[in-house]
């Protein structure tokens, strides 16, 4: 069958938009194919600096004819109906629609729309053109004096389909004066000459022997493997980094791996500050001494060129840039080296964090107050949390991480270090900012948790005091990433803790001021929003999202450690035989229960009475249930919640029982309160571990 090439040429496109760029020209064509009727057998898209490219394979010669029956009104509707009908239909007269019949429906008018199949090359050329304007880029350009809009001046457009046996054919469009053909062009450097192609399997070595990989993977397997092996000669290894290595294959069409060195005197600046400074400003790779662990004075850079003198001209603007920026780390570092960390403090005041939150020198302040409350509660020592968020912060106005944001906390640490600071204090400065990702560590030495803990819940408790809450996918300022990190802070360290204790101390340290009323609700709104995220935190764990609803329902579920415990007991325990049975009957009480509780208009209430039992199969259940309840409440407050599950699978057989012999709704008013009563035990008894009404199945 036959194939597509289409070629897109342009001056070069950011690296960071081609990825991205390449899948949306596959979506575009191959939908607007499937939605002339033109199925393909696979598709794939590639990017260069100055190309977008896409091989549709299998694509067919035609679209097939269709016959579609569109049914219409009834005959002798309104005029209305008919006319919309006929509009819709594309008829331009009733009398072009046939009449049927249906015994039930009585006669209806139908349009038989017959469209017969076209050849794909007239289809494609069709929605060609309108695809490329409309393009989604996310920046575009204007030149010339054209109206179309594009990443970059657009150059050329090779668009061929064809049989493999054949000769293919142009697809004939034109996009704002560029015509489509089937020829392009090399390297803008290394062959820069024009060339013809017909289809994908001629097309793709051409541009290789023209010095052009199309395939921006392979570009990247490229830069990695000469890299690691540059660095192996050298003795030493590569440092990974694969967002530079993403990005650097976004920068070249013909990757070619340099190294270059700069001065070791250099190497005194801390090892960040280098990788950092080289990759940003020359979007190069550092190298390592693997037994040490510590940065050589090399660095691998990838060229677009095969340059005649081996590259040396290359090396050595690359290696100038480097000094001279390297030289400007240094004197940020020794800079900052001569003010201590205190002293930044004051500068803190001029910092606004939030309008409505007060500035940088006044979140500090909240931090301290909280972080000194946390303290004792995850076994850090009060002063140490104390020193450790007064100094959080203060790193954001040294010279360093104006320059480099990226570095905060960690220009902060190592500040702390050379200035004779507490280790604790020095590691808290760092780790209060994690974790950042789902991949990032926690903090583990009790002064950083107790700093993490109190900026996390600092934020959150600021920003729900002000109602600036997270809404659908908006999150301008990571308040789920703070809850999630929370989360994994009080589960990963085993932290016994009140999280409504801990928000209600940050509330109070707050710049608002509310009434008891409004700061319980707020707290309870704060809770159900870590309910959500430790649900997305234990769904991607494993654990069913239903069986943390059953856990929270119970109210008061504000040990999160503890509600991971009672959830993991309650996924075992429905997972076995006893547990699904139990919680089949109970929803059977449950639903018998609101249906009466509906009729009545008030729910069911009481003990039930033992001189109205009639059945043995009451009075077991209620015995049953007496044991079970005593039982799972005294394994609850021991915390022993597979215990708790233990003593409620003993009313599987008692209650499975009396719904086999006993009628609850007994002609008797009085014994069927009483049963009525029953039910609402076992209620009772199971919520003693969850509400097995929010559990699934």
């Amino acid at each position: 069958m036959p194939d597509l090439l289409l070629e897109l040429f342009s001056e070069e496109i950011p690296a960071r938009m081609q990825r991205r760029a390449a899948e949306d020209l596959k979506s575009l064509v191959t939908n607007a194919l499937v939605d002339a009727g033109l199925p393909y057998e696979g598709a794939k898209g590639f990017a260069t600096p100055r190309r977008l490219v896409l091989h549709v394979a299998g694509v067919p010669a035609a679209s097939a004819a269709t016959r579609e029956e569109r049914k219409g009104p009834r005959v002798g509707s309104p005029d209305k109906a008919v006319e919309g009908f006929l509009r819709g239909a594309g008829l331009s007269s009733i009398d072009e629609a046939t009449i049927q019949s249906d015994p039930k429906k009585g006669e209806f008018y139908v349009a038989v729309i017959e469209k017969p199949g076209r050849q794909a090359i007239d289809i494609m050329s069709e929605f060609m053109p309108g695809l490329i304007k409309g393009f989604p880029w996310p920046k575009s350009m204007r030149w010339g004096t054209g109206s179309m809009r594009w990443v970059r001046p657009l150059h050329s457009i090779v668009a061929t389909f064809g049989p493999e046996t054949e000769e293919p054919d142009v697809v004939p469009f034109e996009v704002e004066g560029v015509t489509a053909g089937q020829t392009t062009r090399g390297h803008r450097f290394l062959a820069d000459e024009a060339f013809e192609v017909r289809r994908f399997d001629d097309y793709a070595p051409k541009l290789e022997k023209h010095k052009v990989v199309i395939d921006a993977d392979r570009r990247k397997d490229m830069i990695l493997h000469d890299a690691r092996d540059r660095a192996l000669a050298l003795g030493l290894e590569l440092v990974d980094d694969p967002g530079l290595l993403e990005e650097v294959a976004g920068l070249v069409e013909w990757p070619v791996v340099l190294t270059g060195t700069f001065d070791e005197a250099f190497l005194e600046i801390p090892d960040e500050c280098i990788q950092l400074t080289i990759r940003v400003n020359q979007k190069c790779f550092v190298l390592r001494d693997a037994k040490t662990g510590k940065l050589a004075n090399r660095f691998v850079l990838t060229s677009n060129l095969e340059a005649s003198d081996g590259g040396k001209t290359i090396v050595a603007g690359n290696e100038k840039v480097i000094r001279a920026r390297l030289s400007d780390a240094r004197f940020f570092w020794e800079t900052d080296l001569k003010t201590k960390l205190a002293d930044n403090l004051p500068k803190l005041d001029s910092i606004v964090f939030h309008e409505k939150l007060g500035t940088q020198g006044e979140r500090v302040n909240r931090l301290e107050a909280l972080s000194a409350e946390i303290a004792p509660l995850v076994g850090a020592d009060v002063g140490k949390a104390r020193r450790a968020a007064q100094l959080a912060k203060a790193d954001l106005v040294s010279a360093m991480v104006y320059e480099f944001p990226e570095l905060q906390g960690l220009m902060g640490k190592t500040y702390a270090e050379k200035q004779g600071e507490d280790a604790s204090v020095a590691i808290a400065i760092e780790d209060h900012y994690r974790p950042q990702g789902p991949s990032d560590s926690v903090p583990t030495d009790p002064v950083a948790i107790a700093v993490a803990l109190a900026d996390k819940l600092d934020l959150l408790a600021g920003f729900w005091a002000i109602d600036e809450k997270p809404t659908g996918s908006k999150d301008p300022f990571a308040l789920r990433r703070a809850a999630l990190g929370v989360v994994r802070i009080i589960l990963e360290n085993g932290l016994r803790v009140s999280l409504r204790d801990l928000l209600r101390s940050a509330l109070s340290v707050s710049k608002a001021v509310f009434d008891r009323a409004t700061t319980d609700a707020v707290l309870d709104d704060l809770l159900s929003f870590f309910a959500d995220r430790l649900k997305v935190h234990l769904k991607d764990e494993g654990a069913r999202h239903d069986l943390i609803d059953a856990v929270f329902a119970l109210g008061g579920q504000d040990d999160l450690l503890m509600v991971v415990k009672r959830v993991e007991a309650l996924g075992k325990f429905v997972a076995s035989d006893d547990g699904a049975n139990l919680a089949a009957g109970y929803k059977r009480a449950v639903n018998i229960l609101r249906a009466e509780e509906k009729k009545g208009g008030a729910p069911v209430t009481g003990r039930p009475h033992a001189d109205h039992f009639k059945e043995q199969a009451e009075i077991d259940l209620a015995a049953a249930i007496d044991t079970a309840r005593a039982e799972a409440e005294a394994a609850v407050k021991d915390e022993n919640f597979e215990g708790a599950m233990e003593a409620l699978s003993k009313l599987r057989a008692p209650v499975d029982t009396f719904f086999e012999d006993i009628l609850v709704n007994d002609e008797d008013p009085d014994i069927r309160m009483n049963r009525l009563r029953l039910l609402s035990e076992i209620r009772d008894a199971t919520h003693v571990v969850a509400d097995f009404s929010k559990v699934a199945g």
